[in-house]
């Protein structure tokens, strides 16, 4: 019965690849998590800046890690 309700799961599950003609519907206001994008990236900038760091709200910059 487990094992069913896994499989179940695992079915219910809808990966599909995006068209490029559809990565815009994706990236609309509506579809983000935050409520207000820009809002939300002034206020991770004025964190950064306070405590004097950069890192830790997002990825990395150079392949080497030395960022």
């Amino acid at each position: 019965m487990k094992g069913f309700l896994v499989l179940i799961l695992l079915l219910a599950t809808a990966c599909v690849p995006v068209q490029p003609w559809q990565r815009g519907v994706l990236a609309d206001r509506r579809m983000q998590w935050a409520r207000d994008p820009e809002r939300d990236s002034a206020r991770t900038h004025v964190f950064s800046v306070r405590e004097g760091a950069s890192g830790g709200a997002g990825g990395g910059g150079g392949a080497c890690g030395c960022d």
